[in-house]
């Protein structure tokens, strides 16, 4: 099957492009293409306009600004596993984008692209989310920041509006004391994750950021995360993890296959044992 047909535009800079999704109603962009493309063969998406946004050099800066990076959303998953641009996560992101799918489809994909995709098996929803991402969003009458829990808001739903994009990620510095896990299971390497984990922990701090992702929703930020291992995260959280607390966190959650609940809580495990 081919795509129905549509008008094309690829504007030089972010104002014609916010103007153009502003003119008309049923433009969608498009970055990588590695989502949009096979929706459009498969005619789940059917827009009457695309508007290419990978000619526009705004989108693909990257700098370090005071104690965060600002990565531009046309950055590719291969920029950052080169490191094309600058690391204020002591190799995490990296580490993510190493292992996102096949190269050729790392040498396209964005991350501005991914994050707007909104699958909550997506390496980056739930990695930049424990990371503490932030997004800047630019339509022809606004620009706003978003923290990344706040963008996502379900299974394949972003708070985006009508002739909005993602024009930035913002990624707060890692402070030396934290320690950083990401697993993630697939029957097969490349395909989208069945279970997945991300997290952040700084036992100096008695703090962390944990989430889990692959669900049927947006992603988990478990609120209290110090209740999984007795109510204190110190240098001894590895030992300390209560499984049962998690099945019951999960459970809450709607995770009702007991299958499930498995999988994702042997993710997490991991993802502590590899943080300590």
């Amino acid at each position: 099957m081919k795509p129905a047909s549509f008008d094309y535009a690829r504007p030089r800079d972010l104002a014609s492009a916010v103007a153009l999704l502003g003119s008309n109603a049923g433009a969608k962009v498009m970055a990588g293409g590695q989502s949009l493309g096979p929706m459009l063969n498969l005619r789940l998406a059917q827009p009457e306009q695309i508007v290419d946004i990978t000619a526009i050099d705004e989108l693909k800066h990257a700098e370090i600004s005071g104690d965060e990076l600002v990565l531009g959303a046309c950055i590719t998953h291969a920029d950052i596993e080169d490191g094309r641009v600058p690391d204020v996560t002591g190799g995490a992101m990296r580490g993510v984008a190493a292992n996102i799918a096949y190269r050729a489809v790392r040498n396209r994909g964005t991350l501005g692209g991914s994050l707007s995709h909104a699958d909550p098996a997506a390496d980056w929803v739930s990695a930049l989310t424990a990371l503490g991402a932030r997004l800047t969003l630019r339509s022809v009458s606004a620009t706003r920041q978003v923290a990344l829990p706040d963008f996502i808001v379900g299974a394949l739903q972003s708070c985006l509006q009508a002739a909005e994009l993602v024009a930035a990620i913002h990624v707060p510095k890692r402070a030396a004391t934290t320690q950083w896990g990401y697993v993630k299971t697939c029957r097969k390497t490349g395909e989208f994750a069945h279970g997945q984990c991300a997290v952040l922990i700084d036992p100096t701090a008695g703090a962390a950021r944990i989430v889990i992702g692959a669900l049927d929703a947006a992603p988990i930020l478990i609120a209290e995360p110090a209740a999984l291992f007795g109510g204190r995260i110190g240098a001894d959280y590895k030992t300390r993890f209560d499984v049962r607390i998690a099945d019951q966190l999960l459970s809450a959650a709607g995770i009702a296959d007991p299958v499930h609940r498995h999988i994702h809580l042997t993710v997490l495990k991991r993802a502590l044992q590899e943080a300590a």
